[in-house]
């Protein structure tokens, strides 16, 4: 069981991971080729990755890495349901510490691109 669990998650990084370099090459051809307009340059980021993206994928991973070492290191009373539900409580606060730090970081590059010469 834990073998075909652990081909099974993988497979799945490795399609996750090939999907997004294409979308991102993808984009990339698009922006390059002047088919996107400055609206869709702007929602997808430059080349279709948020810079933002990284810390918060990296804060929620952290949070839940730690909720698991916790949850391991708790006495034996303490469920493996419990752990699971540590590891969702910490990755929610990890998402709700990102949030005002992307909207200061979102209204800084705003207020960056305000200032530029056009």
């Amino acid at each position: 069981m834990e073998e075909a669990l652990i081909v099974g998650i993988i497979f799945f990084s490795v399609v996750a991971i090939v999907k997004i370099v294409t979308d991102a090459n993808t984009v990339k051809k698009l922006i390059d080729k002047g088919v996107a307009d400055n609206r869709v340059q702007h929602v997808l980021g430059r080349y279709g990755l948020n810079p933002l993206t990284n810390l918060k994928w990296g804060m929620v991973l952290v949070a839940v890495g730690a909720a698991a070492l916790v949850g391991q290191f708790l006495p034996y009373r303490w469920s493996d349901e419990g752990t699971l539900g540590l590891m969702l409580v910490c990755a929610g606060v990890a998402f709700l510490i990102y949030y005002p730090i992307a909207q200061n970081r979102m209204r800084e590059i705003e207020r960056r691109q305000d200032q530029s010469p056009k």
